[in-house]
């Protein structure tokens, strides 16, 4: 456990230095600390068995791992993720969590594919008409 632990406290403190870079504007520097960041989380999660007797730590550990995930655009990875996070027996609210996660990576696997890209300050709005016969 000490590797999966090291690996861990790698991701979070990369994760926290994009925070910073995203915070000065370093776009570039915050792509890569994320890459880094979910590479050392997926890498921990991927480490801890797969026994109920480690959770809630592995189902946290995948869902931190998808979220990073997510932070760099591997919408594909982040649903790999979240199912081996699910697979396990995570407790109710971190499957919840790991289910609005997922969630929220098919929605922007969906605007990727459609090429459209919104800031997070931005909401996308659709609105159709139900018509009926009557």
């Amino acid at each position: 456990m000490n590797r999966i632990r090291e690996l861990h406290e790698k991701a979070m403190n990369l994760a926290e230095m994009a925070v910073v870079a995203k915070l000065q504007g370093d776009l570039e520097q915050v792509n890569l600390l994320f890459r880094q960041a979910f590479e050392s989380e997926a890498q921990a999660a991927r480490l801890v068995p797969d026994e109920t007797s480690v959770e809630p730590t592995r189902s946290i550990l995948y869902r931190s791992a998808a979220s990073l995930a997510l932070d760099c655009n591997e919408f594909r990875e982040a649903e790999r993720l979240i199912t081996a996070g699910l697979a396990g027996r995570p407790p109710e609210e971190i499957a919840e969590e790991l289910r609005d996660l997922y969630e929220k990576a098919n929605f922007q696997r969906h605007l990727d594919l459609r090429g459209v890209s919104l800031d997070p300050e931005e909401v996308q709005m659709s609105i159709a008409e139900n018509k009926k016969g009557g």
